[in-house]
């Protein structure tokens, strides 16, 4: 992390030119050394304002530079919903934690294998409890494509930008207001593919099937039209709703079109280009007593059912899935048999991080967690499954702890994760799309 303003500069003048605010690159091997990870560090967690600002100004000049172009996802999805493209699933990848570190694996792997049909992600859930706001996650992301040499389009995503239901029963206006400031703050980001996710208003006590939807119907509707009037020119945002609480009740055609019916009565046009649903996953997964996650079964027709019908019927892309990165390995491969448009993946690298970290900052985090987290100790949990359920707790308190690991200890976490992603994206089968997303997006 650079301490003073020389200090940068001197560096900054290896690399690149810079004269009356233009910048051009003078050396790439010396900016993608160690300057662009001194940079995103300085970007991340400087305490001098000038630093601040002028790091994450020369990360955003030094991407645009390199061909790096933060995009919307819908132009490719609207070439799925019209049929013309077929057999995959785009991975939808949360980074909650080393997202820096994270990102740099999956480009890497986008580049060996021409992927261009991924996703990253975060929630409005995770942006808190990791401090990562939609400016700095972008910017994070940003750096890690500038370190691995990376071009093209980039699908930044937020992820289940969600009502909070207990808020929203008592004052609906502050829970809207809520959720529209955090729409503003990540199309300013350029983030240009947005989840609302309203599911947890749905009212299961009515008796119809459209009464049971028509407040998520109404606030997707909103958020819709929100977004709409406030997306750059000539840029559609992809915007994906949801039917289906994630962990809760699985979902139905019969709540698709309940939910349709309301949505399209009250929402713009173009509006959504996806639907998430629930098959019998859970955020997370669910921790055994022993350590392992128990068993999840899918129901893998309701993704082949309800994605056909929002092709056939309503000119979306398909259906989603949620919480699916705690799932065996051989389910994977089976999602693009499903038809399933896009899969959500965030607590197997959680996994991954955690169970790779040096002990003694692993014995911090616990130490954190039992005497800051105690309260979310549910009965009949034991410690291994509080300590489990919890940790994602911790990743914004010790935010800088994990960043600052040496690079002899992060260097095994990305491995794995490379290791991982990669099972992941030969599975849903987005080897060689990069050519044909930027087809679309043309």
């Amino acid at each position: 992390m650079y301490q003073t303003l020389p200090e940068l500069q001197e560096d900054i003048r290896r690399a690149l030119y810079i004269k009356d605010d233009e910048i051009s690159i003078k050396n790439n091997a010396v900016l993608r050394g160690s300057l662009i990870d001194k940079l995103v560090m300085t970007a991340m967690f400087s305490s001098n304002s000038d630093l601040l600002r002028q790091s994450r100004r020369l990360i955003k000049h030094i991407a645009r530079l390199q061909g790096i172009s933060p995009a919307s996802i819908y132009p490719f999805y609207m070439a799925i919903a019209e049929g013309r493209v077929k057999g995959l699933s785009v991975p939808a990848i949360n980074i909650r934690t080393l997202t820096y570190d994270t990102a740099r694996v999956i480009f890497s792997l986008a580049k060996k294998h021409h992927i261009g049909a991924f996703i990253l992600e975060i929630a409005r859930s995770e942006m808190a409890y990791t401090e990562q706001p939609p400016a700095l996650f972008a910017l994070a992301v940003l750096a890690a494509a500038i370190k691995e040499d990376y071009q093209g389009p980039l699908f930044l995503q937020g992820d289940h930008f969600q009502v909070q239901k207990a808020v929203f029963v008592s004052d609906p206006k502050k829970e809207i207001q809520a959720i529209e400031k955090l729409v503003d703050e990540a199309i300013a980001a350029q983030f240009y593919n947005i989840d609302i996710d309203a599911s947890t208003i749905v009212d299961l006590s009515q008796s119809s099937l459209l009464d049971q939807q028509k407040q998520n119907s109404q606030v997707t509707a909103h958020f819709t039209n929100y977004i709409r009037r406030r997306q750059p020119k000539k840029t559609i945002i992809s915007i994906g709703g949801e039917i289906g609480h994630i962990g809760d009740t699985n979902s139905t055609v019969a709540d698709f079109d309940a939910f349709m019916t309301e949505y399209l009565k009250k929402a713009m046009r173009p509006g959504l280009s996806k639907v998430s649903v629930q098959t019998g996953t859970s955020h997370g997964g669910t921790p055994l007593p022993d350590g392992r996650l128990a068993q999840k079964h899918l129901d893998f027709s309701i993704l082949t059912d309800i994605g056909g019908r929002a092709r056939s019927a309503y000119h979306m892309a398909g259906a989603v899935q949620h919480g699916a990165s705690t799932l065996p390995e051989e389910d994977f491969p089976l999602f693009p048999q499903a038809g399933t448009l896009e899969v959500h993946l965030s607590t197997g690298f959680q996994n991954i991080v955690f169970a790779t970290l040096p002990q003694t900052l692993q014995a911090q985090i616990d130490t954190w967690l039992e005497t800051n987290q105690k309260d979310s100790w549910e009965k009949g949990w034991d410690r291994t499954q509080f300590l489990y359920k919890t940790r994602k707790r911790a990743l914004g308190a010790f935010k800088k702890e994990l960043w600052s690991l040496r690079e002899e200890e992060k260097e095994p976490i990305r491995q794995k994760l490379s290791e991982y992603l990669t099972m992941l994206f030969e599975s849903l089968n987005v080897y060689d799309t990069k050519n044909i997303v930027e087809k679309y997006l043309r």
